[in-house]
Order: structure tokens, then sequence, then C-alpha cells
């Protein structure tokens, strides 16, 4: 006798979300840890990305949305181009930070910036961080 779980059945609306959202199946995931291995910011991140991932598979909403790991996500693309599968875990992570930013969930205050770094800082990195980082 064969036992086989459909997709279908286990998702939970936190993976529904994710890949309205991304266009990535969460669920071919099968952690093989290729896209943490390359990330270059993967030592200032709370969760590494394939255990957000994972987090993300069992439906653990509270955890990988309050990570800071999806703030911190450069988007560099190296975990999209590492993963075997071909998923693109960046666009996971976007995908998390716009379901935060949906709900006005942001964690940057830009009355909080500091005026000696607004005269110091290269506009463009102020509008990314704007559109990366505020609710």
């Amino acid at each position: 006798m064969s036992y086989q779980i459909s997709r279908d059945i286990i998702k939970n609306e936190l993976v529904q979300k994710i890949e309205e959202l991304s266009g990535q199946t969460v669920f071919d995931c099968y952690q093989c840890g290729m896209c943490s291995a390359g990330c270059p910011v993967v030592e200032y991140m709370d969760i590494m990305p394939n255990q957000i991932m994972r987090l993300a598979q069992f439906g653990a909403t509270a955890d990988v949305l309050n990570s800071e790991t999806i703030w911190i996500c450069s988007a560099c693309l190296q975990c999209s181009t590492r993963c075997p599968k071909g998923i693109e875990v960046a666009k996971v992570m976007e995908a998390l930070r716009s379901i935060n930013l949906r709900e006005r969930i942001g964690t940057l205050d830009p009355n909080m910036i500091e005026t000696e770094d607004l005269q110091n800082l290269p506009p463009i990195a102020l509008v990314g961080a704007f559109r990366k980082l505020t609710g």
C-alpha cells in the first residue's frame, strides 16, 4: 500500500500567499541548504533561508513573518542561482516582506534616520530602503 499526500492537502495559508505573490512553489524545496550556503549575508540572519522555506512549509507563520531574515535578505539572487530545484528564494523573501508591508508592518521609520545619514547616503539607497522596509 502506498501513502502519498498531495501538496494541495498540506498547503497552508502562508504557503498559498507566498506562492501567489512570488510565483514560486514552496514545497519544491527539499532542504539541500544550497541557498543558505551561498548567501553572503547569512551570518546576520536569525533564521537561514532554507529554514525559512521549511518553516513556511510547516505553516509557522509567526516565526517566518517575525524573522529578521526576510528584511536582511539583500535580494542578490545568489540563493536563486544555486537552487537545484530552480526556486527563486529571493522572490519568496520579497513575498514575505510584502505580506508584512500589506499589514503595515515595517522595520524602518523614515523619521528616525539621522540628518547626517540623509546627507551622506546615495538617494537610490534611501529609495530602495523605503521600498523594502517601510509599512
